[in-house]
């Protein structure tokens, strides 16, 4: 019959490194799981400066994802001395929408869309109105007195609704339009997008907890650096202790 075994004693030497070893593995785990939590964009803000002359069109993207939300579209026609112009924002999809004016005096069945002041909130309580797809008036005018819309001569904010793989999102456009000889030019100066779907955003606010911003004056590049996921620690930087750390973010560094 065998023996058992009596345990090894280890010299107070080997015990000391074990002891670093654990206290170094333990940190590094947390440090680690704090810089794997996802980053995850607030608002995304994106700069721009787009002139809408007449009868010029500009497809709306606000997330970035290649496909038109909405479009704004600049109208201009003169005939034998009668000309109209207008300026119109179409949906793209028909769960999209716009805040429509709760007064349009255009006299007419089309909606109006709203010239929101900066700070307006624009959520699920906001004046939507379903306007698919002849979209609604920011402003017309003719020859023979005809006035509508509340886009006139102003610097103001569409306030938008729009549908994202099922979810419902809220953003803004700001534009500057003026108006010469019923001839419109809107100038979209900005926009962004809450991207938690449900959650209202401010008209005019481009940052939230954690930013992105994009240009879109040069190709939609961004300007603040990609959140991305750390590589795994390896067991010798563990085994080293703080310096083995310090050794492993330089890597990580070195990678972006």
């Amino acid at each position: 019959m065998k023996r058992p075994r009596k345990p090894a004693s280890l010299s107070p030497s080997i015990h000391r490194h074990l002891n670093m070893y654990a206290l170094a593995a333990s940190a590094a785990g947390v440090g680690a799981l704090a810089l794997a939590q996802p980053c995850e964009a607030k608002i995304i803000y994106t700069k721009a400066h787009h002139i809408i002359g007449a009868n010029q069109t500009y497809r709306l993207d606000l997330n970035h994802d290649g496909i038109a939300d909405f479009v704004l579209k600049d109208f201009y026609a003169t005939h034998s001395g009668d000309s109209a112009g207008y300026l119109n924002v179409l949906p793209k999809k028909s769960a999209n929408e716009v805040w429509a004016a709760l007064h349009c005096t255009s006299g007419t069945a089309r909606l109006c869309a709203a010239a929101l002041p900066e700070g307006t909130k624009i959520g699920s309580k906001g004046s939507f109105r379903p306007d698919y797809p002849a979209g609604e008036v920011m402003a017309a005018s003719d020859v023979h007195g005809y006035r509508t819309g509340s886009w006139f001569n102003v610097t103001r904010y569409l306030g938008l609704k729009f549908v994202v793989q099922g979810k419902t999102h809220f953003g803004w456009a700001r534009l500057a339009v003026s108006v010469q000889h019923f001839t419109f030019t809107a100038t979209l100066t900005g926009y962004a997008y809450e991207t938690i779907p449900g959650k209202p955003i401010i008209a005019g606010k481009t940052h939230g907890e954690d930013d992105v911003e994009y240009d879109s004056g040069s190709g939609g590049s961004l300007t603040n650096p990609i959140p991305v996921t750390p590589q795994p620690v390896s067991l010798g930087a563990l085994a080293l202790g703080a310096p083995g750390l310090s050794i492993w973010r330089r890597k990580e560094l070195v990678t972006l």
